[in-house]
């Protein structure tokens, strides 16, 4: 059973590494507890309220307390500094001005421009005023700097302590305590120099170091309430007294909150870094702005926002981290998604009327009862892992919507028809198990060919299925193919691309080589390559047109060669089916290459040569081939055959013997011309048969 903690005081109490999976904490007080490693799956934090501990509550005072001095400490300085410009003596002048230039530099340019270019500046100037000094007096020129570094130091300090304030309480509390501290550091000033207060030298003297002290104490407050604004300029002000703030409050550091609820919580002083937050649930919490979220979706302060409200709607989350969310029942009408990760998402009830989730990573993503009407899917990366379930979805626009075309690609195609209830999810499932292989410059139809074939006898069980390919721009080709529920795609297109790549980079030689090693089916997959890239419009999308093996580790290559079908990607395209019929009398007839029935035939070629051989024709092929066939399994017991080098190896050997006996060579060279390469390779019955005739296969025009 679940433990139950609703509405206790748990301040301070330590659930380190505990499995506390379903625990209810809702209502309860959870300031300084640390639930750091511990298994909170499920659990239901609503409406509790995080924050520092009673240790760490006195802490800021106490800081601040400490900036009293250090103000109180500058006032000395700039008592100081203004005893040294009314002197008459060159180094106090030196080291008062070098000091002054150097603060004057920083506060200006870190309020107009932020901290980082404010230290820049501060540096470069320094450096200037140091170098122009140090030729006149050294000592003060280096004197002044480093004065000039303390009080730059102590400002920071400052501002930082002020934002922790404002953190750690809030703004007015830190206002308060900040014109306290003013009024302290006036009050110092005051008794330090009691004994000058008679004299107009002495008024003036108290009146600017005082004004110097405020400036700095107003300073240090107007910047770290910027800092706790998240204004960009002061980001390493807001880090630090985030940091700082998070030390004593409530840790979720390293702990599992899948599933959690922390709906209407405030979770200030939070510390969830690297914290699983797969679906943990933020809806209308308070002060996330005041948690330390490091390693977490969190940062990002666009969807921080877009978690605890849920309004989404027209913004833009381009290429967004949004991995494991809840935005369930939220409002994402027009946003554009292009390039997110909305992997593992919970989108359960979101309306995304509209929106863009072009090339979307959606692995695992829940759309249970979304609405997706008008939605723009093109190249989105679902799997069958993406539920769909109860999806409320009219239409869907399978390109982005361009000046020409507004409305393109719509799905249904019949403007006038809709998705009627549970057909959506249907329509979008046959792409689910898809291979999609894209290839971004220089096509090569070749090592196309020869790459997949290798992946499909290399992964049979993947049961690869070519259904689709497609044209984009002038050297931009997509291959897809339908794959088993199982198979892990990422493996299969590193390995793919890993030989593609290879075999580009081989020789033109080698290449035709390894053609020649290959069965028929690498050229029929070369050639409708080509006429994909040839004709744009080409395309496939049935499983079993076209040809197909049954060897173990074979595949097959789906679709028709109808240039008449529109370029389509992840649409659901029913197989056609010819409506034609045959009725030929085929008694006695030779067929080379089989039957052809469609509506639409483009093609070079269908079917074969047919060759009516004499008698003393077949006796001469037969005995080239006998001879060859011989050669290739003597050469083949004697040398290893495993690789495609050791292959090469042994064909050239046996080539290095037909030329060293011109008797045979010619034998080979006639039955050749006689037959053809086909007819004679039909005759030898030897794995590197292929590899051998394209080796030898100049030789008939040397002859």
């Amino acid at each position: 059973m679940a433990a139950d903690f609703s509405g206790q005081n748990l301040r301070g109490r330590s659930f380190k590494g505990q499995n506390l999976e379903g625990a209810d904490f809702s209502y309860a007080d959870i300031k300084g507890t640390n639930f750091t490693n511990a298994n909170l799956k499920n659990a239901n934090f609503s409406y509790t309220k995080t924050g520092l501990n009673a240790r760490w509550a006195i802490f800021f005072p106490m800081v601040l307390l400490l900036f009293l001095g250090l103000l109180s400490f500058f006032a000395y300085i700039a008592n100081y500094l203004i005893l040294l410009i009314i002197s008459h003596s060159l180094d106090p002048i030196i080291i008062a001005c070098t000091t002054l230039i150097l603060l004057g530099t920083f506060f200006i340019s870190t309020i107009s421009k932020g901290l980082e270019t404010g230290l820049k500046i501060f540096a470069i100037v320094g450096a200037i005023a140091v170098i122009f000094s140090a030729g006149i007096k050294p000592v003060p020129a280096f004197t002044g700097a480093a004065t000039g570094v303390l009080i730059v130091a102590v400002a920071i300090l400052g501002s930082v302590t002020v934002a922790g304030a404002i953190a750690a309480f809030n703004k007015a509390t830190a206002i308060i305590i900040s014109i306290f501290v003013i009024i302290a550091v006036v009050i110092s000033v005051l008794t330090s120099y009691l004994k000058f207060i008679s004299t107009t030298f002495g008024i003036i003297f108290i009146t600017i170091t005082t004004i110097i002290a405020m400036s700095v104490a107003l300073f240090n407050i107007c910047i770290g309430n910027q800092a706790i604004k998240r204004n960009k300029k002061y980001s390493w002000i807001y880090n630090i007294a985030i940091a700082l703030t998070a030390i004593g409050g409530t840790s979720f550091r390293n702990s599992d909150l899948t599933n959690s609820s922390f709906t209407n919580a405030v979770l200030k002083n939070a510390d969830f870094r690297k914290a699983n937050l797969t679906h943990t649930n933020f809806y209308l919490v308070k002060m996330l702005d005041y948690a330390q979220v490091e390693k977490t979706y969190l940062e990002n302060p666009q969807i921080r926002n877009l978690l605890v409200t849920r309004q989404g709607s027209n913004e833009n989350f381009n290429y967004k981290n949004l991995r494991g969310v809840n935005l369930k029942g939220a409002s994402l009408i027009d946003a554009s998604f292009i390039g997110a990760d909305l992997s593992e998402a919970d989108l359960q009830d979101a309306d995304l009327t509209r929106a863009k989730l072009v090339q979307t990573q959606l692995n695992g993503t829940d759309f249970t009862g979304a609405i997706l009407t008008g939605a723009f899917i093109e190249d989105w990366n679902i799997t069958t892992d993406t539920k769909f379930d109860g999806v409320r979805c009219e239409y869907v626009y399978m390109r982005l919507p361009t000046p020409d075309n507004p409305d393109p690609h719509r799905k249904p195609d019949n403007r006038q028809e809709v998705f009627a209830d549970g057909e959506f999810g249907d329509f979008i499932k046959p792409v689910f198990d898809t291979l999609d292989l894209y290839h971004s410059q220089g096509v090569d139809p070749r090592a196309i060919a020869i790459s997949f074939k290798q992946l499909a006898e290399n992964h049979p069980e993947a049961d690869l299925r070519i259904v689709g390919m497609e044209v984009r721009g002038e050297d931009k080709f997509l291959l897809r193919a339908k794959t088993a529920a199982m198979a892990d795609k990422s493996e299969l297109s590193a390995e793919y691309f890993d030989t593609y790549n290879q075999i580009r980079g081989l020789p033109e030689r080698e290449i035709k080589l390894l053609l020649a090693e290959k069965d028929n089916q690498i050229r029929r997959l070369e050639n409708m390559v080509m006429t994909a890239l040839e004709r744009p419009s080409f395309y496939s999308n049935v499983e079993q047109v076209g040809f197909m093996t049954n060897n173990p580790g074979g595949f097959s290559v789906g679709g028709s060669v109808d240039g008449d079908i529109n370029n389509v990607q992840g649409e659901n395209n029913q197989q056609r089916v010819s409506n034609k019929s045959s009725s030929f009398n085929l008694q006695g007839a030779q067929f080379a290459g089989g039957l052809v029935n469609a509506d639409t035939v483009n093609a070079e070629q269908i079917g074969g040569n047919i060759t009516n051989y004499s008698t003393e024709q077949r006796q001469n092929l037969a005995e080239a081939a006998a001879e060859i066939q011989q050669l290739l399994n003597q050469l083949g017991q004697s040398y290893p055959t495993a690789t495609t080098s050791q292959k090469m190896s042994v064909v050239a050997k046996a080539v290095d013997e037909i030329e060293n006996n011109p008797t045979l060579k010619a034998r080979v060279i006639g039955a050749l011309k006689a037959g053809g390469t086909e007819a004679f390779k039909e005759l030898i019955d030897h794995p590197l048969v292929n590899i051998l005739l394209a080796s030898i296969d100049g030789w008939q025009e040397a002859e």
